[in-house]
């Protein structure tokens, strides 16, 4: 996402005039971020608009699709600039947040571009802007170099207007409604219908809800999604009707478990129908399936039932040294119309070595796995890379006393 410079200038406008309201009531505004470089050694060929990321999607679906096997990148994208800020009002805390990495997505796939992450703000109870949605667990995502992480974990930075019900030090529950025909990684929702000469119809909020219960030892989420799925065939030549609808949903069960100070376990299960476009790496939500006894209309839309699981262990060796170690999975039940290339099942493992060398300077080493299946042509892709990555983080908090 490209931003011109005379919307920065007004956004940096907005958050110091909302540091100067901070100082009036002795409030803070925090300005944060890092400085990442990435360097690595992709050993199979990947599309090049994902060069430094592994996502199994993004492996080639036949021989040679992006070319031979071998290639060194080097990349900032996921360097980050962010604004925070703190304002006590008469009906609650007010909470800004704002910041950007480099990382395209949508038109802007594969450059390095500005990247709307958070762009959010709460007061009291009631929350509005771009933030992660409740059906994701932000918290159980394992500490990795790749930016992605794990294809199966929820992982959706959406437009919502939410709602706290309650929020106590270990338990928390909340709801949102969430802008529809919205994807993942920024890409056109229309992609996300298998199914020719349609267009999607977005005519209700997808509702979303988070539960949380925790304690010393860690916690449990339950999240959950629901959504309403219509498409329109726009064609005027086709003999058949392919417009439709259908309901979607899914749900989520994550933890956090720390059995000790130097190892925590973090896992998380998905599974749903037509919930694609909430999960990090997967396939299209909707996909042509067969209607026996309706010559009419020979073909309906089928939401597609999919399910994964992550599961890793982050170790902290010592003061300076730090590990992540894990698995993740997802499958995804294909029609029997979807093409012989259709991503069915992907899989991903990493392993790091993360050095501390000083206060907010970090150095690391990791080795990145994705295996592609496709649904029936007998073709798979491996992907292996090797990664290393610096890091120096800031952060800069101003209170008046």
């Amino acid at each position: 996402m490209k931003i011109s410079k005379k919307l920065i200038g007004s956004l940096c406008t907005a958050f110091i005039s909302t540091y100067s309201m901070a100082q009036d009531n002795k409030d803070s505004f925090e300005i944060y971020g890092y400085v990442n470089t990435d360097a690595g050694y992709n050993f199979n060929s990947i599309d090049p608009n994902w060069f430094d990321v592994m996502r199994p999607t993004k492996l080639p679906s036949y021989p040679n699709q992006f070319g031979p096997d071998g290639s060194v990148y080097y990349s900032v994208r996921q360097s980050k600039l962010g604004f925070k800020s703190n304002t006590e009002t008469s009906i609650g805390e007010l909470k800004t947040q704002f910041d950007f990495d480099l990382v395209g997505f949508g038109k802007g796939v594969g450059q390095t571009t500005f990247h709307v992450v958070n762009f959010y703000g709460q007061v009291g109870h009631f929350g509005a802007g771009q933030t992660p949605t409740p059906f994701m667990d932000l918290e159980a995502c394992p500490t990795t170099l790749d930016y992605w992480g794990p294809l199966s974990r929820a992982f959706f930075l959406n437009i919502q207007f939410r709602y706290i019900v309650f929020e106590k030090k270990n338990e928390r529950l909340l709801f949102a409604l969430e802008r529809p025909g919205a994807t993942s990684d920024g890409s056109n929702y229309t992609e996300a219908i298998d199914l020719q000469h349609v267009k999607p119809v977005f005519d209700a909020p997808n509702l979303t809800a988070q539960y949380r219960k925790g304690g010393k030892w860690g916690y449990v989420q339950l999240g959950a999604v629901a959504k309403s799925i219509r498409w329109k065939d726009i064609s005027d030549t086709s003999a058949y009707n392919l417009s439709g609808s259908t309901f979607a949903w899914g749900g989520s069960l994550s933890t956090v478990i720390r059995t000790s100070n130097w190892l925590t376990i973090k896992c998380q299960g998905i599974f749903g129908n037509g919930i694609e476009n909430y999960i990090a790496d997967a396939g299209v939500d909707i996909a042509r399936e067969k209607n026996p006894g309706n010559p009419a209309k020979p073909y309906i839309g089928k939401a597609l039932p999919v399910w994964g699981f992550f599961s890793f262990v982050e170790i902290n060796w010592n003061e300076l040294f730090r590990s992540s170690i894990g698995y993740s999975m997802l499958t995804i039940q294909n029609t029997s119309l979807q093409s012989s290339s259709a991503f069915r099942e992907g899989q991903y493992g990493l392993a790091n070595l993360r050095y501390y060398l000083v206060k907010n300077v970090m150095m690391g080493i990791e080795y990145q796995y994705g295996r592609r299946n496709d649904l029936d042509n007998g073709f798979h892709a491996n992907g292996n890379k090797l990664q290393l990555s610096f890091r120096y983080s800031f952060s800069k908090q101003f209170i008046k006393e």
